[in-house]
Parts: C-alpha cells; sequence; structure tokens
C-alpha cells in the first residue's frame, strides 16, 4: 500500500517540532488562511473554525494528502487574548492575566483530500498565572518573545517561568495536540 502524503499547514516551529519528536515523516505547507478572531463564535468553535479553514486552504493544493491544521487562542471569561504583536499590548495582556486561570484552547483539523473527509477537534487547557510585578512584565516584554504568542506567552520558553501550573495536554498549549492528531492520522492512512 502506498504511504500517503502528510501536510502540515502550518509554518509554526512548535508544531513541527511537535509533529517530528512523534516520529511522523510530514511536509511542511504554510497555510494562506485569514485567521478572524473577531468572529461570533465561542473559543472552543473558534479555534476549531480556524484550524480547518487553515487546513482547507492548503488541502486545495493537494489531490490526495492528509492536511493537519492547527490554531491556539488564549481566553479570559470567555474574551479572546490573541497575539499581541506590540509591546504596549503584551503589556496590557499580561497585566490582564497576572494572578489568574485563564484557558487555552487549541483546536486542530485533520483533512484527507482523496477521500474528501475532514475531523475537527479541541482540547482546553487551564493555565494558572503567578502574580506579575510591573517589572518581570516589563523585562519579559522586552525579549520580544510575547509578541507573536496567544496570550503573550510561552510556556516553552521564558513565559515558562510566568505560569504557576498548567491542567491538560502540555503539547496542545504548545501548538497541537499530538496524540488525537495522529489517532485521527491513522485511521485516514488505512
Amino acid at each position: 500500500m502506498k504511504k500517503r502524503r502528510i501536510i502540515l499547514a502550518s509554518g509554526s516551529p512548535r508544531r513541527q517540532e511537535l509533529l517530528r519528536v512523534a516520529g511522523i515523516e510530514f511536509e511542511v505547507h504554510p497555510s494562506e488562511y485569514e485567521e478572524d478572531h473577531s468572529l461570533d463564535l465561542d473559543p472552543r468553535q473558534l479555534v476549531q473554525y480556524l484550524a480547518h479553514g487553515k487546513a482547507a486552504e492548503v488541502a486545495r493544493h493537494y489531490e490526495d494528502a492528509i492536511i493537519i491544521g492547527g490554531d491556539t487562542l488564549a481566553f479570559l471569561d470567555d474574551e479572546p487574548l490573541g497575539k499581541p504583536h506590540t509591546k504596549e499590548r503584551a503589556k496590557e495582556m499580561l497585566r490582564k492575566i497576572s494572578g489568574k486561570v485563564h484557558g487555552l484552547r487549541t483546536g486542530f483539523a485533520v483533512l484527507d483530500s482523496g477521500r474528501k473527509r475532514s475531523v475537527v477537534g479541541q482540547e482546553l487547557i487551564k493555565v494558572y498565572v503567578k502574580d506579575l510585578s510591573e517589572e518581570v512584565i516589563e523585562n519579559y516584554v522586552e525579549t520580544g518573545e510575547p509578541l507573536d504568542r496567544a496570550g503573550a506567552y510561552a510556556i516553552q520558553g521564558l513565559g515558562g517561568a510566568l505560569i504557576e501550573k498548567i491542567e491538560g495536554d502540555i503539547k496542545a498549549m504548545i501548538g497541537l495536540p499530538v496524540e488525537a492528531v495522529l489517532k485521527i492520522v491513522d485511521s485516514f492512512s488505512n
């Protein structure tokens, strides 16, 4: 039986590393899908919708492949936190989550472009943030790390020092719930 091509619809080095560590042979084709975090969907629906949009945009380039898409969203009281992109917005987000518990959802989509089928899902992670002083926030933002991270921090980077504890799948928090995705990929490969 011919081995199926697996395509990761993401340029994220974190998602790539998670799949590599899991021993998956895959190609990378970053999606050009325009994310819109302002859609009127709850965080659970939104991350699945965006993950599917990313995978579907890439799937149109492949006649017969398995495409994996993902999207991660941090939120506080159902308010999306998104990626701050600027230092001021990063500081604002970090002040908002300081000393609080917030949610992080990672949505995923696995599409089979040859058989025209797809599965979407998502994982919830609860994140307990330490009380952050203004100095800690300033110093962390100056590293530049939080600017392109959902919620303005990276658990696997310097931002890990800001977190008291998490409840949930750390791989999903980093970018992809690998075990759940691999079960679907395996079912599509047969």
